[in-house]
C-alpha cells in the first residue's frame, strides 16, 4: 500500500510533468499534520492546497492563496465562519448526529479525528498552479464534501 503523502507527491510531479511544467521539489512541500492535528499559520509567500481525511475517506480538499491565512488556519473548524466549511458540511450530514457532533464540538472533533495533509506551494507559482493541484486531487480522491451531491 502506497503512503498517501508519497502518492500525492507522485500525482503532483506526474501531472505537472505531463503538462510540460514539472514542479521541482524545492517549489512545494507536503506536510502531514496527522491525527490528531493542530493547524498552523500559512507561511509568508506561500499558498496551499489542503486535504482532510477521516480514515481512508477524503472529506474535503480546498485551497488558500497567499493572503488567505484565515481560510487555511481556522475557517474549516468553525461552521459559521465562511460560506463553505468542513465543519458546516459535517453538521449537515446525518452521520454527525450518530457521532454526537454538535455545533459546539465539531471543530474539536475535526482536529481530534481527522488527518490533515497540506501542500504548501511557493506563491510565485501562481493561481493556475494552485487550482491545477486542487482540481487533480479532487479528481483523484473525490472528497465527499465537495460540490453538491447532485453534481457528483
Amino acid at each position: 500500500m502506497v503512503d498517501l503523502v508519497t502518492e500525492i507527491d507522485l500525482v503532483i510531479r506526474e501531472v505537472t510533468s505531463v503538462l510540460g511544467n514539472q514542479l521541482d521539489s524545492k517549489q512545494y512541500q507536503i506536510i502531514d499534520l496527522g491525527v490528531p492535528h493542530q493547524p498552523r499559520n500559512l507561511p509568508a509567500n506561500m499558498m496551499s492546497v489542503y486535504t482532510f481525511w477521516y480514515g481512508t475517506v477524503c472529506l474535503k480538499i480546498g485551497k488558500a492563496g497567499p493572503n488567505s491565512n484565515a481560510r487555511f488556519l481556522s475557517q474549516h473548524y468553525n461552521p459559521g465562519s465562511a460560506r463553505s466549511t468542513l465543519a458546516a458540511s459535517i453538521l449537515n450530514d446525518n452521520r454527525s448526529k450518530e457521532l454526537g457532533i454538535t455545533n459546539d464540538t465539531v471543530g474539536v472533533w475535526i482536529k481530534t479525528n481527522c488527518r490533515r495533509i497540506d501542500i504548501l506551494l511557493n506563491a510565485d507559482l501562481g493561481i493556475f498552479t494552485l487550482e491545477l493541484i486542487e482540481a487533480v486531487l479532487h479528481f483523484k480522491y473525490e472528497p465527499i464534501f465537495e460540490g453538491f451531491a447532485s453534481q457528483r
